[in-house]
């Protein structure tokens, strides 16, 4: 039974009713999501068939639910690997392998470079073994995208570009509802 309600994550969504982050999308555990409904701190959407029991309790279990209090998205995303690698969209700047990818320094570390967005890329092993300790000027290698501080904007729109392995159907409502739709 237990390996069937993990199946079961409750999509959230912030109190406008966007997901809170696209990638990773925004999924709470059901244990999460049931102490939050209890705890009053969230609006059921939607729910799944399965149902949890207690003695003298029984509820469906939330598959999508809304934060009754709204979280403004951070101004400025924080400076990790996985958002460079989203800022660049999985990428190596210099070839565009998607493949063993790993983060350079444009102007490397012992050359006085800094571990700071503008100055980070991601690259592939093959790639970075080749510019090695060069400048890019030095190397002949240079990114395809010159690399800027992402906005939480940003990050969330490369987000969107690689959906989760699984989506469940009660959530495909509420997700990229605030997309462009093609004219076409």
């Amino acid at each position: 039974m237990t390996a069937l309600l993990d199946s079961c994550p409750a999509l959230v969504l912030n109190a406008d009713f966007r997901p809170l982050s696209y990638f990773p999308l925004s999924l709470w555990s059901w244990q999460d999501a049931v102490k939050a409904v209890f705890l009053d701190r969230v609006n059921i959407i939607s729910e799944y068939e399965e149902v949890v029991r207690s003695p003298s309790f029984e509820m469906r279990l939330p598959s999508v639910i809304s934060l009754k209090e709204y979280i403004p998205a951070a101004r400025r995303p924080a400076f990790t690997r996985f958002n460079v690698f989203l800022r660049d969209r999985f990428s190596c700047q210099y070839c565009g392998s998607k493949e063993d990818l790993t983060f350079d320094h444009l102007v490397p570390r012992s050359r006085g470079g800094r571990t700071i967005w503008t100055n980070v890329v991601t690259a592939c092993a093959t790639c970075n073994l080749l510019k090695g300790n060069r400048l890019p000027r030095e190397s002949g290698m240079h990114p395809l995208h010159r690399p800027v501080q992402p906005t939480t904007h940003m990050l969330q729109e490369n987000g969107r570009a690689f959906p989760p392995n699984y989506l469940h159907e009660s959530w495909r409502d509420y997700l990229y509802w605030d997309t462009e739709l093609d004219p076409n």
